[in-house]
């Protein structure tokens, strides 16, 4: 009989080993965040607040994925805590798409649109007939217009606001033409036209600065900022847990804002509530 309880005891034991493993391995951690996120910048700057979440009690794991898909599905199948690769638009298209249940637990940084100098170095340069290359895509096409419209070079019809294309132009200004270009095209263009408008990713990809080379770029408080905000997603009912809290009041202390502020010269700028 003695034999047989000491045989259970040791089963029993091994079975509560397994499953604190699992629990460790695949379930949610009060004390571990798992994240999903892309290279540039979002994973740099997660790699930057991990002292700041240690500090905190907290152990911060960052992920890298090359794509926009999986880092959302692997934070609703809830192998992952969360993602930082995204503004909310893409949020509300992929949720809807692929039947998805993610929120915004809260706005982190934005990568401004910038017009930058081609063949002419200044808004004031520009002469009639001059070209100004614009993404083609949607989304970026109608942050470059009105990033053009909001420095008078053109108007945009009322109420065109960030589904605009080049058809919303109801008047050009300054008497330019608009050349709609793939986005990853655009600043091969420079040497071809007056002036390109491009997206931060790009303009770094191209050795260009939105700080040092850029001539005009979207404000903090535009509508495009506050829209195209890169986000900390998670699962809908998690936004509230201290963790997640946490980690976005770390990405969004001065730490992490001087961070980001001296390391990506104004291609990366801190989100302005």
């Amino acid at each position: 009989m003695k034999s047989m309880i000491r045989s259970l005891s040791v089963l029993f034991a091994g079975v509560s080993l397994f499953l604190a493993g699992c629990s460790r391995s695949g379930g949610p951690s009060e004390t571990t965040i798992r994240v999903a996120a892309s290279v540039t910048p979002h994973s740099e700057i997660l790699e930057a607040a991990k002292p700041l979440m240690a500090e905190r009690g907290y152990e911060l794991v960052v992920q890298t994925f090359d794509d926009y898909v999986q880092p959302n599905l692997v934070v609703e199948s809830g192998e992952f805590d969360a993602n930082y690769m995204e503004h909310i638009p893409f949020l509300n298209s992929i949720n809807q798409e692929k039947g998805l249940h993610l929120v915004n637990a809260g706005g982190i940084h934005y990568e401004p649109f910038g017009i930058y100098p081609g063949k002419k170095s200044s808004l004031e340069e520009l002469a009639p007939g001059d070209s100004i290359a614009v993404p083609n895509d949607t989304t970026n096409e109608a942050r470059a217009l009105l990033l053009l419209a909001d420095n008078g070079i053109l108007k945009l019809r009322e109420g065109a606001g960030l589904t605009a294309t080049r058809q919303d132009i109801v008047e050009y200004t300054r008497k330019v033409e608009i050349v709609e270009l793939e986005a990853a095209q655009v600043a091969r263009m420079r040497k071809d036209v007056a002036l390109v408008v491009l997206n931060g990713n790009y303009a770094l990809q191209a050795g260009l600065s939105v700080g040092r080379d850029a001539i005009l770029a979207e404000k903090p408080d535009s509508q495009a900022a506050k829209t195209y905000v890169n986000i900390i997603t998670v699962k809908e009912g998690r936004q509230d847990e201290p963790i997640v809290k946490a980690l976005v009041e770390v990405l969004k202390s001065e730490p992490i804002r001087a961070f980001i502020r001296e390391k990506y010269d104004g291609a990366v700028v801190p989100f302005e509530e």
